[in-house]
C-alpha cells in the first residue's frame, strides 16, 4: 500500500487548519495545551499550521462534529488562509469525518489519521512497516464508502447471474485479506522476538525497559548509558523499533535496557494493537523505567497519560523507576525538587550526565529484589558455574580451599537453578 503523506505533489507542505470542541468540564488550558501537541504533531507530519479554532459546546454534533455556524467559520478561515486540510484534535466517526469534508470542500482528518501518518514516514524496519500498515488499514476499512459500482455484473447467463461485486466489497474483501496477511506475518514476528526473549532470560540479565511520552528523551539516555549511537531528534514518535544494549556499570551489576515506541495522549487503538508484539517486550521487563521531560510544562499530565497506558497493557503492578530527564532545562531548581518530592523521580540529564550514578543506584536497588544471595561451593573442575558466577552475577566474597572455591554470590533468581547442586546456605 502507498503511504500518504501530509504534503502536496508539487513539494509544498499542507497548509492546515487546527480545529477543537471544549466541553463545559473541560478547562480551557488542558485544551489549549492539547492544540499545542496537535500543532507539534502536524508539523512532524511535514504540514504548516496558518490558524487553530476552539468551540464551546455542551455536547458534539453527531453528523458534523462542529456546530453549523463553526463549520461556516471554518469555510471562511480556510479560505482566508489558504488552508487545504483541516486536523481535528478529537477522533471524528467515518460518517463525522464524511460529512465535514463535503460541507468544507476540504481534506479533512483526525488526531488518529495524523499519528499513522506520522508513523508511516518514521517507520524503518520491516517489522515496524507492517505494524504501521497494519494500523492504517484497520483505520481505513470503516472509511470505504460506496462512491462507485463499475464491477457489478448483473447480465444473464451461466456465469453471471446475481448481483456480483461492487468495487466498494472488492476493496473491502482486498484490505481485510491483506490485514490477514500482516497479522500472519506479525504472529511469526511475535514468536521469534519469544524466541530472543527466552534466551535473554536464559542468559540471566535482568532486563530495565524504558517507557515515557514521546521525545521525553529515553534514546538519548539510552545512548548515554550504553555509548550507542542511535538516532535521536527533538521530534516526536523517531523511534518506533525496539532496542536493545547491555549496559555495564562500574562496581554494579550489568542489565540489559530496551527502549521502545514513545506513548502519546489518544494514541490510536488501531497503533496500540499493531505494536502489540513489540509493546510486549515491556511484559518481560524487571523494571519499567519512566522517563519524564522535566522541563515540559504539561510533565504531570504526560505522566498520568503514560500510567494510563502502562493500565491499559496490564503493567500497572510492575516495579516503576522515574526519571526526571532533561532537569538541565528547568530554570528553577526548586521546581525540580517540587516534581522529585511529588513523583519519586530522580532528576537527572541524559545530555549532561547529571544525575545518572544516582539513577544507577537506584536501578540496581530495584534489581536487587529480583535476584538471591547464595553461598555455594563449586569444584574447581566445573569452571562452567564458576564463569556463570562471575558473567552473570556479582561475587560478594571467594575463597580458595581444597579441590574448590566458596563463593558468596548475587544472581538472578532465573539461574539459581543451574548452580543450586552446589549451595551451602543463603547470605
Amino acid at each position: 500500500m502507498t503511504r500518504k503523506r501530509l504534503w502536496d505533489t508539487n513539494g509544498q507542505p499542507e497548509q492546515a487548519l487546527l480545529a477543537a470542541l471544549r466541553f463545559p468540564k473541560q478547562p480551557r488550558w488542558a485544551v489549549g495545551e492539547s492544540l499545542e501537541e496537535l500543532e507539534r504533531l502536524t508539523e512532524s507530519a511535514g504540514a504548516r499550521v496558518v490558524g487553530t479554532v476552539v468551540q464551546d459546546v455542551p455536547s458534539r454534533s453527531l453528523r458534523l462534529y462542529f456546530g453549523k455556524g463553526k463549520v461556516e467559520e471554518l469555510k471562511t478561515l480556510a479560505r482566508e488562509r489558504a488552508a487545504n486540510v483541516v486536523i481535528t484534535d478529537d477522533n471524528l466517526s467515518p460518517a463525522q469525518e464524511r460529512n465535514l469534508s463535503r460541507a468544507l470542500g476540504l481534506k479533512v482528518i483526525d488526531r488518529r489519521a495524523l499519528i499513522l501518518d506520522i508513523f508511516a514516514q518514521r517507520a524503518r524496519t520491516s517489522e515496524g512497516k507492517l505494524q504501521v500498515e497494519l494500523a492504517q488499514l484497520s483505520y481505513l476499512l470503516p472509511r470505504l464508502v460506496r462512491r462507485w459500482a463499475h464491477l457489478e455484473r448483473l447480465g444473464g447467463g451461466i456465469g453471471t447471474r446475481g448481483p456480483g461485486e461492487t468495487q466498494l466489497e472488492s476493496d473491502r474483501r482486498i484490505i481485510r485479506r491483506r490485514i490477514q496477511q500482516i497479522q500472519g506475518e506479525l504472529r511469526r514476528v511475535e514468536r521469534h522476538r519469544r524466541l530472543l526473549r527466552d534466551r535473554r532470560a536464559a542468559a540471566g540479565w535482568p532486563v530495565v525497559a524504558l517507557v515515557g511520552y514521546t521525545n521525553a528523551g529515553k534514546t538519548t539516555l539510552l545512548n548515554r548509558l550504553a555509548g550507542s549511537r542511535f538516532r535521536v531528534a527533538d521530534q516526536l514518535f523517531v523511534t518506533l523499533d525496539p532496542a536493545a544494549r547491555l549496559i555495564t556499570p562500574r562496581d554494579r551489576r550489568r542489565f540489559l535496557l530496551t527502549d521502545t515506541v514513545g506513548f502519546i495522549r489518544k494514541l490510536p487503538p488501531e497503533l496500540i494493537a499493531a505494536f502489540r508484539a513489540t509493546l510486549e517486550e515491556l511484559g518481560d521487563a524487571d523494571v519499567l523505567l519512566h522517563v519524564l521531560d522535566a522541563s515540559h510544562p504539561g510533565v504531570e499530565e504526560q505522566m498520568r497519560a503514560v500510567e494510563r497506558l502502562l493500565a491499559d497493557l496490564e503493567l500497572a503492578d510492575r516495579s516503576v523507576l522515574i526519571a526526571l530527564n532533561k532537569a538541565d532545562r528547568v530554570a528553577e531548581s526548586h521546581d525540580v525538587r517540587r516534581l522529585a518530592e511529588s513523583s519519586g523521580g530522580i532528576p537527572v540529564s541524559a545530555l549532561t550526565g547529571a544525575g545518572l550514578p544516582e539513577l544507577l543506584a537506584a536501578i540496581e536497588a530495584a534489581l536487587r529484589s529480583q535476584v538471591g544471595r547464595v553461598s555455594l561451593r563449586i569444584p574447581y573442575a566445573d569452571g562452567r558455574a564458576l564463569a556463570l558466577c562471575y558473567d552473570k552475577g556479582r561475587v560478594l566474597r571467594r575463597e580458595d580451599g581444597e579441590g574448590g572455591v566458596l563463593l558468596d554470590v548475587e544472581l538472578p533468581r532465573s539461574l539459581l537453578g543451574r548452580v543450586s547442586a552446589y549451595r551451602v546456605g543463603s547470605v
